[in-house]
This record gives C-alpha cells, structure tokens and sequence, in this order.
C-alpha cells in the first residue's frame, strides 16, 4: 500500500513538472500583418519570415458588384506572393478589398442577398485562381460618404450581413477544396463616426481577426495638428480624438474579443506646413498644406536633418518633428514608441499589430525588423 502510495506521488510531480516546463517553453503566438501595395517592391524586397500575414492592396469592387484586379500589374504581383510564400510555407496571403478611394460600391454590393451573393461568388473565383488564404474587407466606411462613396443608413446591419454570408461561402469553400481554413478579416476605423455607423460586435463574430486602423486619428483632412497613431493622450493641447489605448478599449467594451484585435501602425509620417510657433506646433491651427511621405524618406532627409528636431511626448509614447524656421510639424511612429505599443499588446492579450504598408520601410527595414524583434514569435 505504502509503494502505491509513494508511486502515485511521484506520478503527481511528474506531471505536475511537465505542465510547468511546458507553460515555460509554449508561449503565445501574435500575427504579425504586413499591408503590401501594388508599387515599391520585387520578391526579393518581402521578408517572408518577419509576417505572418501579407494582405495585398487592393482589389476594387466595380459597379456591377464584381471584385476585379485594381490594376494590370495586380495578377503578376500575387503570382509573386505566393512563390515568396515558399520561404514560409505558414505565412498567409490575402487580398484587401476596398481602401481608401476604393469603396464606391459596397453599398450596392451589401444590399440584398443577391448582390451579396454576387461580390462573394466572384471574391471566391478570385481567392481561388491566386491560391489566396483568405480576403480582407477594408470598407471606408459604412454609412459615410467616406471618398465620395454610395452610402445608406442600413450601411450597419448590412455590413454585419456581408461578413455573415462571407464567412458561410468560406467555410464551404474550404471544404470543397480541402483548404484548412479561408480566413476573413476586416480593416476597421477607430472614431467615434466608424462607431456608431457599425455593428462591431455583431461583425467581428464571423472574422477570424480585426485589423484595427489606428493611425490616422489625425490626417490630411485636418487643419490642427496632432499625433496621427498616440498610444496614450497627450497633455499638451485639447484631446478631441481617440487615442490608440482608447480605441482599444472601445472595441473591447464592445464586446470584441481581445484576441481579435490587431492593433495598426503607421510605416509613414504626416505633417502640416504654416503651423502656430506654439508648443512645438503641437495640436496648433495650420494654415498651409498637408504631407506625407514614407518612414524611408523621414529617416533619409527629416528626424534632427535640415531644421527637423526630434521631440519626444513622454505622455502619448511618441515622437514628432517641428522645424521651427519652416514652421513645420510632422507626426510618425518609430523604434521607440513600437517598443511601448507592442509592450501594450502584449499586456492585454491582444491578436497581435499589422502595419501600412511595406514599401514606406523598404530601404532598410528598420520598422519592420524592430516589430519582428519585439513581437518575438
């Protein structure tokens, strides 16, 4: 009896030192979502390895509801992506359909079943033919006029209803090609427009993830200035906008799991020109024009170059530029404030960060290599 007794409790340890050294090596996963445009790039530019998910963008849904190539450079640029994809046969590969400029459309195409049926029979016919993993749908934005867009009032429901019949159509799908899983996924807005014009949680229910857009909470539209991807508010100037921590937080209150959430950082930078000498130009009127450019040409020619100096806010956990002698101001993201972003991540179990887009960081990669590095899958 004693023996049965000493060889169960040595059972029990055993195990129970197995779990623990397994909950030690086993660690979570996170997606890491790379946005590639059509220009910028060759085969040889993707680092397969550093992404878990490469959406391309984009595909345009044309007036008769049919999604269709945005350009002829399209077809050769997803056969490129799938012979990438050989280096990492995990990594997946959609196709974004939308963007902005590009959602005209999706009003009409969401309305009834039959237009419904129709985008997603020709979405289909398209993941099939490029041996894509899956679509993304990138609409901006039901209910708004977004880039001149057809919009309507039931833009809401309609939208969850188009996921609904996506998410049915890939699954059988899949098995009819014997595919482990199309996935689906969605570009979303942060504000408190994109908010109450769409039925979050009703939508992300049929999406494997979200890829949640925050960048741009403050943008060429804008004639004050402000950080266009905060992690946190700032203390200088009046907080009128969500910051990257908020917007988060509003998805979650919504019901959105966590693990859903991809959270978006910015590979490029915007600023205002003619902007009040006055804190730095933070948060300050602008009376000139917007720009934006890529992280590669801040990097050459902007951050502490010809009269750009760099400041920190240590309270949103980002930087900015002012040129006081150009009275200009320009927002962006780098290696620093990712390091505090992907720490938030992490911390709140999100699903992991996707960026916009590949081409901006192409010269050196700095951005990307900083989020592979931090991410740690």
């Amino acid at each position: 009896m004693k023996l049965k007794k000493y060889c169960l409790l040595i059972a029990v340890m055993l195990m129970l030192l197995y779990t623990s050294s397994h909950a030690q090596t086993t660690k979570k996963k996170y997606v890491i979502v790379g946005y590639v445009g059509v220009k910028g790039w060759t085969g040889k530019d993707i680092k397969a390895g550093q992404m878990t998910h490469v959406i391309y963008a984009f595909a345009h849904l044309i007036e008769t509801g049919i999604l269709a190539p945005a350009s002829v450079k399209d077809s050769t640029n997803l056969i490129t992506l799938d012979s990438v994809r050989t280096a990492n046969p995990g990594m997946k590969v959609l196709i974004s359909v939308g963007g902005w400029g590009g959602c005209r459309f999706f009003s009409d195409a969401s309305l009834t079943d039959s237009s419904r049926a129709r985008f997603i029979n020709s979405a289909l016919a398209f993941i099939t033919k490029f041996k894509l993993d899956g679509i993304d749908i990138d609409w901006e934005y039901p209910g708004q006029i977004g880039a001149n867009n057809i919009f309507r009032p039931v833009d809401k429901e309609n939208f969850t209803l188009l996921m609904r019949d996506f998410r049915a159509a890939l699954n059988k799908q899949a098995a009819t090609d014997h595919h482990d899983k199309y996935l689906l996924t969605a570009a979303t807005g942060v504000d408190t427009a994109y908010m109450s014009h769409t039925d979050v949680a009703g939508m992300q229910q049929y999406v494997d993830f979200i890829n949640l857009m925050t960048y741009d909470i403050y943008n060429g539209n804008d004639h004050v200035t402000g950080h266009q991807s905060p992690l946190y508010q700032s203390s200088v100037g009046k907080q009128e906008r969500v910051s990257t921590a908020e917007a988060i937080e509003n998805y979650i209150a919504q019901g959105v799991p966590a693990d859903k959430i991809v959270m978006g950082l910015p590979f490029y930078c915007r600023g205002w020109t003619e902007v009040n000498d006055v804190d730095k130009g933070l948060y300050q009127p602008s009376a000139g024009h917007h720009i934006s450019f890529s992280y590669d040409s801040l990097a050459n020619g902007y951050i502490n170059k010809n009269g750009y100096k760099y400041y920190w806010d240590k309270n949103a956990k980002v930087p900015y530029l002012w040129n006081p002698e150009l009275h200009t101001f320009i927002t962006y993201n780098d290696e620093r404030a990712f390091k505090y972003k992907v720490q938030f991540m992490k911390k709140h179990q999100l699903g992991g960060v996707m960026f916009w887009e590949y081409s901006l960081d192409i010269k050196n990669q700095v951005l990307l290599n900083k989020v592979d590095e931090l991410v740690g899958n």
